[in-house]
C-alpha cells in the first residue's frame, strides 16, 4: 500500500504563549484523526518544544504549523520569521542541585527543547525558507 504526501493547511498562530496550547490542540486533533494515538504524547511535546522555541524568536508576531504525513511518517514543522538558527544548550549531566529552585527563577532553567526534540524524532532540522525565516522540523515514524 502507497500513501500520498497528505499535509494539513498551514496554522497560523502569533508568537504568544498561548501559541503552545493552541498548537498543541490543533495537532492532537490531527494526530487522532490520522490515529497516530500510539505516538500522539511524543508528538505532543514536539510541537510544545518546537512553538515555544518560535514565539520565543519571534514574539508577538505570526508563526506557522503544519503537520505532514507520507509513507514514512508524519513531520511537525514550525516556521518563524527569524533568521537565527536555533543552538541546543551543551549536554551535561544535571542534579537537582544544578537547577534554581528558588521562586524568582522558577520558570527559568529551561533551553533543553532541542534535546527532547532529538531524542524523540527520528530526525530534525532546519531548513532555511526562500521567502524568509525559517522551519524546524521533526520527523516521527509511526
Amino acid at each position: 500500500m502507497t500513501m500520498t504526501a497528505t499535509a494539513e493547511p498551514i496554522k497560523a498562530l502569533m508568537g504568544t504563549p498561548s501559541a503552545v496550547g493552541l498548537a498543541r490542540t490543533f495537532a492532537e486533533a490531527q494526530m487522532r484523526k490520522w490515529d497516530y494515538l500510539h505516538i500522539l504524547d511524543s508528538a505532543l511535546l514536539i510541537v510544545s518544544e518546537i512553538v515555544t522555541n518560535a514565539a520565543r524568536q519571534t514574539p508577538d508576531e505570526e508563526i506557522r504549523l503544519q503537520l505532514s504525513r507520507d509513507d514514512y511518517g508524519i513531520i511537525i514543522a514550525v516556521w518563524d520569521a527569524d533568521h537565527a538558527l536555533p543552538e541546543a544548550k551543551p549536554m551535561a549531566e544535571l542534579t537537582l542541585d544544578d537547577l534554581d529552585l528558588s521562586e524568582e527563577a522558577f520558570d527559568d532553567n529551561g533551553g533543553w527543547g532541542l534535546h527532547i526534540v532529538q531524542a524523540l524524532a527520528a530526525k530534525c532540522g532546519v531548513t532555511a525558507d526562500p521567502a524568509g525565516g525559517k522551519w524546524v522540523w521533526a520527523r516521527m515514524h509511526p
